[in-house]
């Protein structure tokens, strides 16, 4: 099937990479008439190290590159593919510009999928003479490194779509988080912000430093959390299971609660205590690089992660 997708920015270009290497041909648009050009050179880039993490399911990474196509015409990324995905800035009025020019220019059985993080499909579908098709389905970045997507539908999306793009989703590698109904924030954006509200709390109260944070995700939780969810964890820390949990733990979550009711500005003071504890860490100018080193982490953990999961099972 045919894979257009609408906007050739950071998420654009990823989800070039996890469609193309799932067999697909892919059409790259952008506004911009560099965008989809660049997008082709990173791909092409990237592949190299995904081959030799054995990341692109045994092919060479010029077969998957052949794939992928630029196109400087809207209607000609669209012509004759079975799903769009959109990722324009995170603006209403953009997305319902585009979405209504999608709708108008598409497949009439093509899906219409948004890459939005934070707008709830309603708030750009509705006007869509085509709204059955269309929902959000939002990654984390880069998808072709992180399984997990968040599938919203708006109300009157319809069950057919929702189940395509279930469909194309996991056959594609990726492990899709099918919402029942919308909500702001979807699902993973809102534990990521339990998780960056307490966080912030307590560097703001004067507790723990930021690295001290951190450790304790990435040394701690987070190797728990990187193959089992909150739910499997808790049901597996208490001898009679997660009620057993209940029993035991409720009460100091309970306490707990109450003292994470107040609210900390991210932007306040607290941030001048962030921000230069991470530029000591690292400096500004070597951000770029230790993205590089952050998705090169990542490939070696998805290659880790398949290892494992061949042998001890999911």
């Amino acid at each position: 099937m045919k894979v257009a997708i609408v906007g050739s920015g950071f998420i654009g270009r990823a989800w070039a990479i996890s469609f193309a290497r799932a067999g697909h041909d892919v059409a790259l648009w952008d506004r911009d008439a560099t965008a989809a050009d660049q997008a082709c050179a990173y791909v092409s880039r990237v592949l190299g190290d995904l081959e030799r993490r054995g990341l692109l399911q045994g092919q060479a990474p010029a077969a998957v590159l052949d794939r992928i196509s630029a196109t400087s015409e809207l209607a000609e990324a669209l012509e004759g593919a079975g799903h769009v995905q959109e990722n324009t800035p995170e603006k209403l009025a953009v997305k319902r510009e585009v979405f209504a020019l999608v709708d108008g220019m598409a497949d009439a059985d093509a899906v219409i999928a948004s890459s939005s993080s934070a707008l709830l499909p309603s708030s750009f579908t509705e006007h869509l003479a085509g709204r059955h098709r269309c929902l959000v389905v939002h990654p984390l970045n880069p998808p072709y490194l992180i399984p997990a997507v968040e599938v919203v539908p708006a109300p009157w999306t319809s069950l057919d779509t929702i189940e395509r793009t279930r469909g194309l989703l996991v056959g594609a590698g990726h492990a899709p988080l099918v919402m029942k109904r919308e909500l702001d924030g979807f699902i993973m954006n809102r534990l990521q912000g339990a998780l960056l509200e307490e966080a912030f709390r307590l560097v703001a109260g004067g507790y723990a430093g930021i690295e001290d944070v951190d450790i304790g995700i990435r040394d701690g939780l987070a190797l728990r959390w990187s193959f089992m969810g909150p739910f499997e964890t808790i049901d597996l820390n208490a001898p009679g299971g997660v009620r057993d949990y209940v029993d035991r733990y409720q009460g100091i979550y309970k306490n707990l609660s109450a003292q994470m009711q107040r609210r900390v500005d991210w932007a306040g003071p607290v941030l001048e205590t962030v921000e230069a504890a991470r530029r000591e860490r690292l400096p500004e100018q070597k951000l770029g690089e230790r993205q590089i080193w952050r998705d090169r982490r990542l490939m070696a953990l998805a290659a880790h992660k398949k290892r494992a999961e061949d042998e001890f099972g999911a």
